[in-house]
């Protein structure tokens, strides 16, 4: 029997090593080493949910054979007995860089403009799109950055390149000191995504909303080179692509915006992807619970700003106070709404933050089981790696470190890591415990009581002379001792000495202060009994409320917990039905201004209009005395850059059809506040005027506190930005191009071009759709081309042009150039010489959309005169007044009331330059735009005459909700005011503590406008 207990031992041992062996030769005698290892009476963390106490753990050529209880263990094994030490399988980060060198800049510095071969090779146009690059192949051992790895407890990473939007495949890699061959897990363990361009020294894409166009038209390029195998073209950046699809997907957000911009592209194009946050994901959880994507959580929290200076606090916003109060609460946040996650050290300045701040966010409300997960078998599971790594189970691979105690304590210490089964030891783990009571005496004949205490592993103490205590420092190490005191304001004493285990004694010399020496002995008197007593657990911190949006006005939320959320009740001030009585309302039905009217409504839209108007016994419904105010439409500005992130212009080609400003909303700009302040409940967020065909735009409505998707008009029309002038030949632009157009010319033949391109690719598509002969191989199918769809809804009358114009002959020109492809321009937008081809457009059907009294702030627009808006309404062409500008915006109606003095309009027909006439303008006007009947209910009460420079909006409402209250906006100022008193008060109490504070960086918000650039 013992004899086969031998050879079955024997042989494990042979297979074992022989796997462990490699093809690279020996140089000079073979080592061999021992490849069993035990670990006794140690506490093993298998996982999150189970651990076993005083159990065994046995490794055998870098893979677990036991984890148990009780376990047999090979007399050939080398045991370590770790006395009640903690074992937990090490972490993983999914987002390393580890061994990959940084990206390369270009070589010259300058981004290049056209689609020029930039790397050698079959590779596509744009060298933002890196999909052949394979980590595995480039990957170098760092020793330095393993060992600052494993310190935190990380063993494994997956290590990818860091540069593009497609960043090509990560390979899986533990950090043991190894070969690279012998590190490699997995050599392609996941693709990589992201929004940045990184190093390309292409100029496009130039913008966020560039970045997700140019993704989406790779999946689209990657699934017609598929599926097309009678091509003519060979792509080695597609073909790389399409080998990606295989692997996980990991995006690189970044923000919890662009969270969910990464899961719409996810989701139109079948891809789940694994999601890298910024660490703000708790700001729109409810949001980023519904992409039902799993999440790489960073734990670089904010830096506490210095408010000590009132001056320096009034430079911090109440976003940023609040954001350092509750970054760490996001892990629990995502806990809570049961959302998967993991860790990652990546954006860390200082990775030996890594644990402290994973054991602050439980301070926060993560549980410790959730966050374990999160460190090891999420990460696993993640990356399709569950079997080999993320628990210390029977046949995983050995990657482990050790503690003194549960890692989630503040003093917790990593002893040894073991990688592969291969040690890296950082702390004795055998050290013996010193903590005690000592007498020091010294060959000068002076006397001391020593208590050393504090942690095991660490330990600290004070020395009291006479009946003063002293802190005395300690550092202990393989059994050598030094200790440093000051025995007096000024003076310190300095020892060294060796430690005797068996007696408990320390032996050595010491110096005093003036240079001279004397011998020592340090012997042990009693044990320290205060090591026995409980260290009082933290309590968890009080922290204040999530705003929506996040930042000043916005509002808590009364959410719930879980899968559900309390819709109905999302924000304050929501009723089933509002009742406005006694107000004068404007109703631009004609020229009927009603006085003392009554206005219900309900559901949403206007339901009466009448002079009386029973209060309804309905719940929930507001009753306003609107006597001596004024009620008009919602004003709608037709030409708005506010509530966009990235960019406005994506200017870098001729023609950029296929971005769309709806992928880059931002529902937390302050400007939405403001503007309903003023009375806007609308907007059409445009592209800028960078190229002659500039993006698609986006119509929204303000509801401030709502999400991206929320913001959107409901089925709204689809309409495109074109623009002329100067700002389009690009003879302004400030990085300098060699970009056609350059002259008014060469403007005009763009658009020839791109009309004749989308009438081809419509032939095309109607050809193939047609043809009866689609078998694969035999007709190569159309690709599809998102910026020449946009093209061909213009042709088709789905997507309207608004055209940023200034002269008349350019005017002329676009009207001449859509007659000629049989199509209508609907809006020219700024057209400030529009009253010299005011006839021309009434005959061609073309909106206009002007600025009320802006002249001579470049030469395209010398001849600009305030009377434009009223001459072009005389003449019969639809007239609007826009701001194009975040300040302007929030007083529109005031700039209507500019065309009663230069013109001579009436007061309803300046009111509809900024209501009904751009809800006309914007194909919107069956719904708003004014006050009747079945109409959506998007109004605003004004304390006064709408067109009075003192009226004010008293009531924004939209959809029948009120989005601005001047009551409400007093209240929420004073809680401004307490809300950031507490956190600075906070800041400031931790500036005491000692917490490291930054000084306020005095950020200012980017205000886009038609010609702003980027890069």
């Amino acid at each position: 029997m013992l004899k086969r207990i031998y050879f079955a031992v024997t042989v494990l041992f042979t297979i074992s090593s022989a796997s462990a062996q490699t093809t690279f030769p020996s140089n000079g005698a073979p080592n061999p080493v021992h490849t069993i290892y035990a670990f006794t009476n140690a506490n093993i963390h298998v996982d999150q949910d189970i651990t076993i106490n005083n159990g065994v753990l046995v490794i055998q050529d870098g893979k677990i054979i036991a984890a148990a209880e009780k376990a047999t263990i090979p007399s050939s094994a080398i045991v370590y007995n770790l006395n009640g030490k903690h074992i937990y399988a090490s972490f993983i980060d999914l987002y390393s860089n580890f061994g990959l060198a940084e990206a390369a800049q270009p070589k010259d510095g300058k981004k290049q403009n056209a689609p020029t071969e930039i790397k050698k090779g079959a590779y596509g146009w744009n060298p933002a799109i890196r999909a052949d690059v394979e980590a595995y192949k480039e990957f170098t051992y760092n020793k330095e950055k393993a060992i600052e790895l494993m310190k935190m407890g990380i063993g494994l990473v997956v290590t990818s390149s860091k540069d593009g939007i497609v960043r090509g495949s990560g390979a899986l890699v533990h950090l043991a000191n190894q070969k690279e061959n012998e590190a490699i897990i997995k050599d392609k363990a996941a693709a990589f995504y992201s929004f940045k361009k990184g190093n390309s020294p292409e100029q496009y894409p130039g913008s966020l909303t560039g970045a997700m166009a140019l993704l989406r038209q790779t999946y689209y390029d990657a699934k017609w080179y598929k599926e097309n195998s009678a091509k003519t073209e060979y792509n080695i950046s597609l073909e790389s692509f399409n080998s990606l699809s295989t692997l996980p997907a990991i995006f690189d957000a970044g923000d919890k915006y662009n969270a969910l911009r990464a899961n719409t592209i996810g989701k139109e194009f079948g891809v789940k992807y694994i999601i890298k946050g910024g660490g703000n994901e708790y700001q729109r959880i409810g949001d980023i619970q519904s992409t039902s994507c799993k999440y790489i959580l960073p734990v670089n929290y904010p830096d506490a700003p210095d408010v000590e200076d009132p001056l320096d606090a009034s430079e911090v916003s109440l976003a940023e106070l609040k954001h350092w109060e509750l970054a760490p609460t996001n892990a629990a946040a995502m806990e809570t709404n049961m959302i998967s996650f993991c860790f990652t050290s990546s954006d860390l300045k200082d990775a030996k933050q890594f644990l402290p701040n994973i054991r602050k966010a439980i301070l926060h409300g993560l549980s410790e089981k959730t966050a374990l997960r999160a460190l090891t078998t999420n990460p696993a599971a993640f990356i399709n790696q569950s079997d080999k790594i993320g628990a210390l189970k029977t046949g995983m691979l050995a990657n482990f470190f050790i503690s003194n105690k549960n890692i989630f304590e503040d003093d917790a210490i990593i002893y040894e890591h073991w990688c592969n089964g291969q040690p890296s030891v950082f702390e004795d783990m055998n050290m013996p415990d010193i903590r005690g009571n000592y007498k020091l005496t010294s060959s000068d004949g002076k006397n001391f009581s020593v208590s050393i205490n504090g942690d095991a592993a660490k330990p600290s103490g004070f020395i009291k002379m006479d009946t003063t205590k002293k802190p005395l420092t300690i550092i202990f190490k393989n059994n050598l001792a030094t200790f440093t005191f000051q025995y007096d304001s000024s003076k310190t004493a300095r020892l060294s000495s060796n430690y005797n285990a068996l007696n408990k004694t320390f032996k050595g010399k010491g110096q005093w202060a003036n240079g001279s020496w004397f011998d020592f002995d340090l012997n042990f008197v009693s044990a320290d009994t205060s090591k026995s007593k409980p260290t009082d657990k933290k309590k968890n911190p009080q922290v204040g409320k999530v705003f929506y949006p996040f930042c000043a006005y916005g509002e808590s939320l009364p959410e719930t917990d879980g899968t559900s959320k309390d819709a109905l009740n999302k924000f304050k001030n929501r009723y089933n039905a509002i009742l406005i009585k006694d107000a004068t309302v404007w109703t631009n039905n004609g020229d009927s201004v009603l006085k003392e009217h009554d206005v219900y409504i309900s559901g949403g839209k206007i339901v009466k209009i009448a002079p009386e108007i029973d209060a309804t016994t309905l719940t929930l419904t507001k009753t306003i005395n609107g006597k001596g105010m004024h009620l008009t439409p919602g004003i709608i500005d037709e030409h708005s850059h506010i509530a966009l992130s990235g960019g406005v212009n994506e200017w870098a080609q001729a023609s950029s059809a296929e971005v769309r400003m709806g992928d880059v909303i931002n529902p937390d700009d302050i400007n939405i506040y403001r503007q309903l302040s003023g009375g806007v409940t609308c907007a059409q967020l445009l592209h800028g005027s960078a190229n002659p065909v500039g993006g698609q735009s986006q119509i929204i409505k303000l509801r401030w506190g709502m999400g991206p998707e929320e913001m959107k008009y409901p089925n709204a029309p689809g309409f495109i930005k074109f623009a002329l002038g100067e700002n389009v030949k690009q003879g302004n632009n400030p990085f300098g191009s060699n970009r056609f157009p350059q002259t008014r010319m060469g403007v005009e033949q763009t658009y020839i071009d791109i009309f004749t391109r989308g009438l081809e690719y419509k032939k095309q598509n109607d050809a193939f759709a047609k043809s009866g002969s689609k078998q694969k191989g035999i007709t190569v199918s159309p690709r599809k081309d998102i910026e020449l769809d946009a093209i061909v809804e213009i042709l088709d009358s789905k997507r309207f042009i608004t055209c940023h114009s200034y002269v008349q002959s350019e005017i002329n020109m676009l009207m001449h150039v859509a007659d000629s492809f049989h199509f209508k321009v609907n809006t020219f937008t700024h057209i400030l010489e529009g009253y010299k081809v005011a006839d021309k457009m009434k005959n061609h059907g073309v909106s206009a959309s002007t600025f009320s009294d802006w002249w001579a702030y470049k030469m395209e627009v010398m001849d600009a005169i305030p009377y434009n808006a009223a001459l072009l309404t005389r003449m019969g062409v639809n007239t609007c007044v826009n701001s194009d500008d975040a300040e302007m915006g929030r007083r529109l109606n005031q700039e209507a009331a500019k065309s009663i003095k230069y013109g001579g309009l009436t007061e309803t027909e300046a009111l509809k330059l900024v209501t009904l006439n751009p809800a006309k303008a914007l194909r919107i006007d069956d719904k708003v735009g004014s006050i009747q009947v079945g109409k959506v209910a998007d109004v605003v009460l004004w304390s006064d005459n709408p067109l009075s420079i003192y009226a004010k909006a008293d009531k924004t409402i939209i959809d029948g909700q009120i989005y601005f209250d001047r009551e409400e906006d007093a209240k929420l100022r004073e809680e401004i005011k307490k809300e950031k008193a507490r956190l600075v008060s906070k800041l400031i109490a931790e500036k005491q503590k000692g917490t490291k504070t930054v000084k306020p960086s005095g950020r200012k918000q980017q205000l886009y406008h038609c010609d702003t650039i980027e890069e």
